[in-house]
Order: structure tokens, then C-alpha cells, then sequence
């Protein structure tokens, strides 16, 4: 369905809802795809009865309606992927603080705004994939090993433009600084094997294509190889190793798809009881599984594709400072090179 008649339908609902206030509603605007997430909504609606009114488009496209609709916007809760597009959110004053003693219990402060304006519902590392033929075990274990003039002409990447490489950046950025970040980055790009393009599928490929040795992208994508319906990219999948980074120190770069609460929201109570349900056990397994990520809720459980990699340990900075560095990256990538 193309958006504008989207767009439409929500609007007509949205009437038809304030013109019958009995009965409870939840406008949802989200950048997750509609497969991924509304199998868990139309969950919450069986177990509550609160209907849910979802528009899906992406992060910008849905970022610029709320801000151009304002306090007239229709939306209630913002899901999106990315601390970058959920910090970009709250800058832009379309987000409102939330107090749910829920929340704060099920989602650890490492996975959520400080302030409370938006909360992590799934967590994904961006980790480092190696051939397995070419790369011994061991031989790359850091992110700052991807800069060692080893890799030379053996590294996949995507391009800076990417929200996830300007997160990892970010990453740096916060724990070591600027300056070292920069020269990180510059080390990256002498090793690039070709110029970035594509996704980070088409790394994790191009690694078992034999196109470079190492490649760097989120756990997902990878995950979505392993369980594809074409026997060509479990192949590859099979030919790909995931090492977890910095398992020694900090530990792997971590990042979230959340939520937040919507400045314009008019059906507050049942947005926050939509946020409460999808950080409970059952709904954590089911939002995380669809799209092989990992539950922020640390009790929940793991799906088998996400549970066969083995344990691994993800560093616990508050990934609020990915989008508060985010600019700073996009400047270094700049001056780097890396396109």
C-alpha cells in the first residue's frame, strides 16, 4: 500500500477513534518492517483488546511527519532502529519523557534514554565476520585490529552514510576519544578492498565470495543468512565466521531498535501499555526472533539462531552517547575519506 493511502486510512481511523472514546486505540508509526513487528501487535490487541493503528515508512520520512505535524499528529508511539534516529527524534522535540516503573525494570539503563524520552526493545551487535579458510581463529579480535595495516586490501564495509557505522564510530568516539577514533578511522579506509556499497548483507557475501577476508556488520543480517529460504546464502553464511569484539575489554559494540513515547500522543495510557507489553518475556522473544536480534529484557529467551553463537559480552555504555556523538563521526568520516 503505497504511503499516502496510508496516510489516509490512519487519519480516517484516527477520527473514527476520537468519535468513539470508548473504545481504546494506539496510533503507531514505526520503521521496522510491517512483518517484523505485527505479529507482537496484533498480540497485544488479543491480550488487551487496545486496537493498534500502525503506519509504517522510514526513519526520516516518518521522523519529518511527526515534526511537520506537530502537536496535531495522530501518532502516539515512535518505533525505530537505531540510537541515532531515536536521539535525532528527541532533538527534534517529537518525543516526551516516560515514568513506567515497568520499563525501568525490564530494560537495563544501558539500553535506554537517561531521561526516559525513548527505551531499547531489541539489542544487535555490529561485530567483525571472517572467511574461515583465510582467517585463523584469533588472528583479528578487536575493532581496533580492523585499522592494522595487516588488512590491507581485505576489508568489506559499508559506507559512512550508514546510522550503524556512524554508531560504531560513535562508540569510539565515547570511550577513547575523538583524536583516536579519527586515526582508527583512517586506518579503515587504507584497508578497504573496494570502494563501500551495498548493505551489510552484502559484506558478510562479499567475505564468502572470496571479495575480501573480513567484513564488518550487524549480527542480524548474518543471522538472516543462516535461516534464508535459498540454499545459496546458508551456503555462505557456512563459509562466514562471527567474532564478537574486544572480548578481553570493553566488549562488542552494542545497538537497539526502540521506542518512544510521541509529544503529540493523545492515547498515552495504552502507548505506555504497548511499551510495558513488548518489554515483557513473551513479546521480547517474539520482536527479537523475528529478526534474529538479541532481547533487552535479560531473562528472556533467545532464539535458537541467536543462542547458537555462544555466549558473549556487549559493552554497557549507555547507548544514549551513540547519538549524542553522532555528528562528531559523520565529521571524521568526512575528513577520512571513508565515503
Amino acid at each position: 500500500m503505497r504511503l499516502s493511502v496510508r496516510l489516509a486510512a490512519l487519519a480516517v481511523a484516527t477520527v473514527l477513534g476520537s468519535a468513539a472514546a470508548s473504545a481504546e486505540e494506539v496510533n503507531v508509526y514505526s520503521a521496522r518492517k510491517d512483518h517484523l513487528i505485527k505479529p507482537v501487535l496484533d498480540e497485544f490487541t488479543k491480550q488487551t483488546g487496545i486496537k493498534v493503528n500502525l503506519l509504517s515508512a522510514g526513519e526520516d520520512q516518518l521522523l519529518e511527519r511527526l515534526k511537520s505535524e506537530g502537536a496535531r499528529s495522530p501518532a502516539d508511539l515512535f518505533i525505530t532502529t537505531d540510537v541515532a534516529h531515536l536521539h535525532k527524534a528527541r532533538v527534534a522535540g517529537v518525543l516526551q519523557p516516560t515514568a513506567s516503573p515497568v520499563l525501568e525494570r525490564n530494560i537495563p539503563t544501558s539500553f535506554r534514554d537517561p531521561q526516559g524520552y525513548w527505551f531499547g526493545l531489541s539489542a544487535r551487535a555490529r561485530v567483525i565476520f571472517a572467511a574461515k579458510d583465510r582467517v585463523q581463529p584469533g588472528e583479528i579480535a578487536t575493532y581496533a585490529d580492523l585499522a592494522d595495516p595487516k588488512w590491507k586490501g581485505r576489508l568489506c564495509v559499508r559506507s559512512s552514510s550508514s546510522t550503524y557505522n556512524q554508531s560504531l564510530l560513535a562508540h569510539i568516539i565515547a570511550v577513547e576519544g575523538p583524536e583516536k577514533a579519527e586515526a582508527w578511522a583512517k586506518g579503515v579506509v587504507d584497508n578497504f578492498a573496494r570502494k563501500p556499497q551495498g548493505g551489510d548483507r552484502d559484506q558478510i557475501l562479499a567475505v564468502a565470495a572470496g571479495q575480501c577476508d573480513i567484513a564488518v556488520a550487524n549480527t542480524y543480517y548474518y543471522g538472516n543468512l543462516v535461516t534464508s529460504n535459498k540454499a545459496d546464502e546458508r551456503e555462505a553464511a557456512a563459509k562466514v565466521a562471527v567474532v564478537f569484539p574486544n572480548q578481553q575489554g570493553r566488549g562488542a559494540h552494542m545497538n537497539v531498535a526502540g521506542a518512544g513515547l510521541a509529544a503529540s500522543a493523545k492515547n498515552k495510557a495504552a502507548a505506555v501499555k504497548l511499551m510495558e507489553f513488548l518489554s515483557a518475556p513473551d513479546a521480547q522473544r517474539m520482536f527479537a526472533e523475528a529478526n534474529s536480534e538479541f532481547p533487552v529484557l535479560p531473562s528472556a529467551k533467545l532464539s535458537p539462531t541467536v543462542a547458537a553463537w555462544g555466549p558473549f559480552k556487549g559493552d554497557d555504555i549507555n547507548v544514549a552517547m551513540l547519538g549524542e556523538n553522532n555528528a562528531a563521526a559523520v565529521r571524521i568520516f568526512d575528513r577520512v575519506g571513508w565515503r
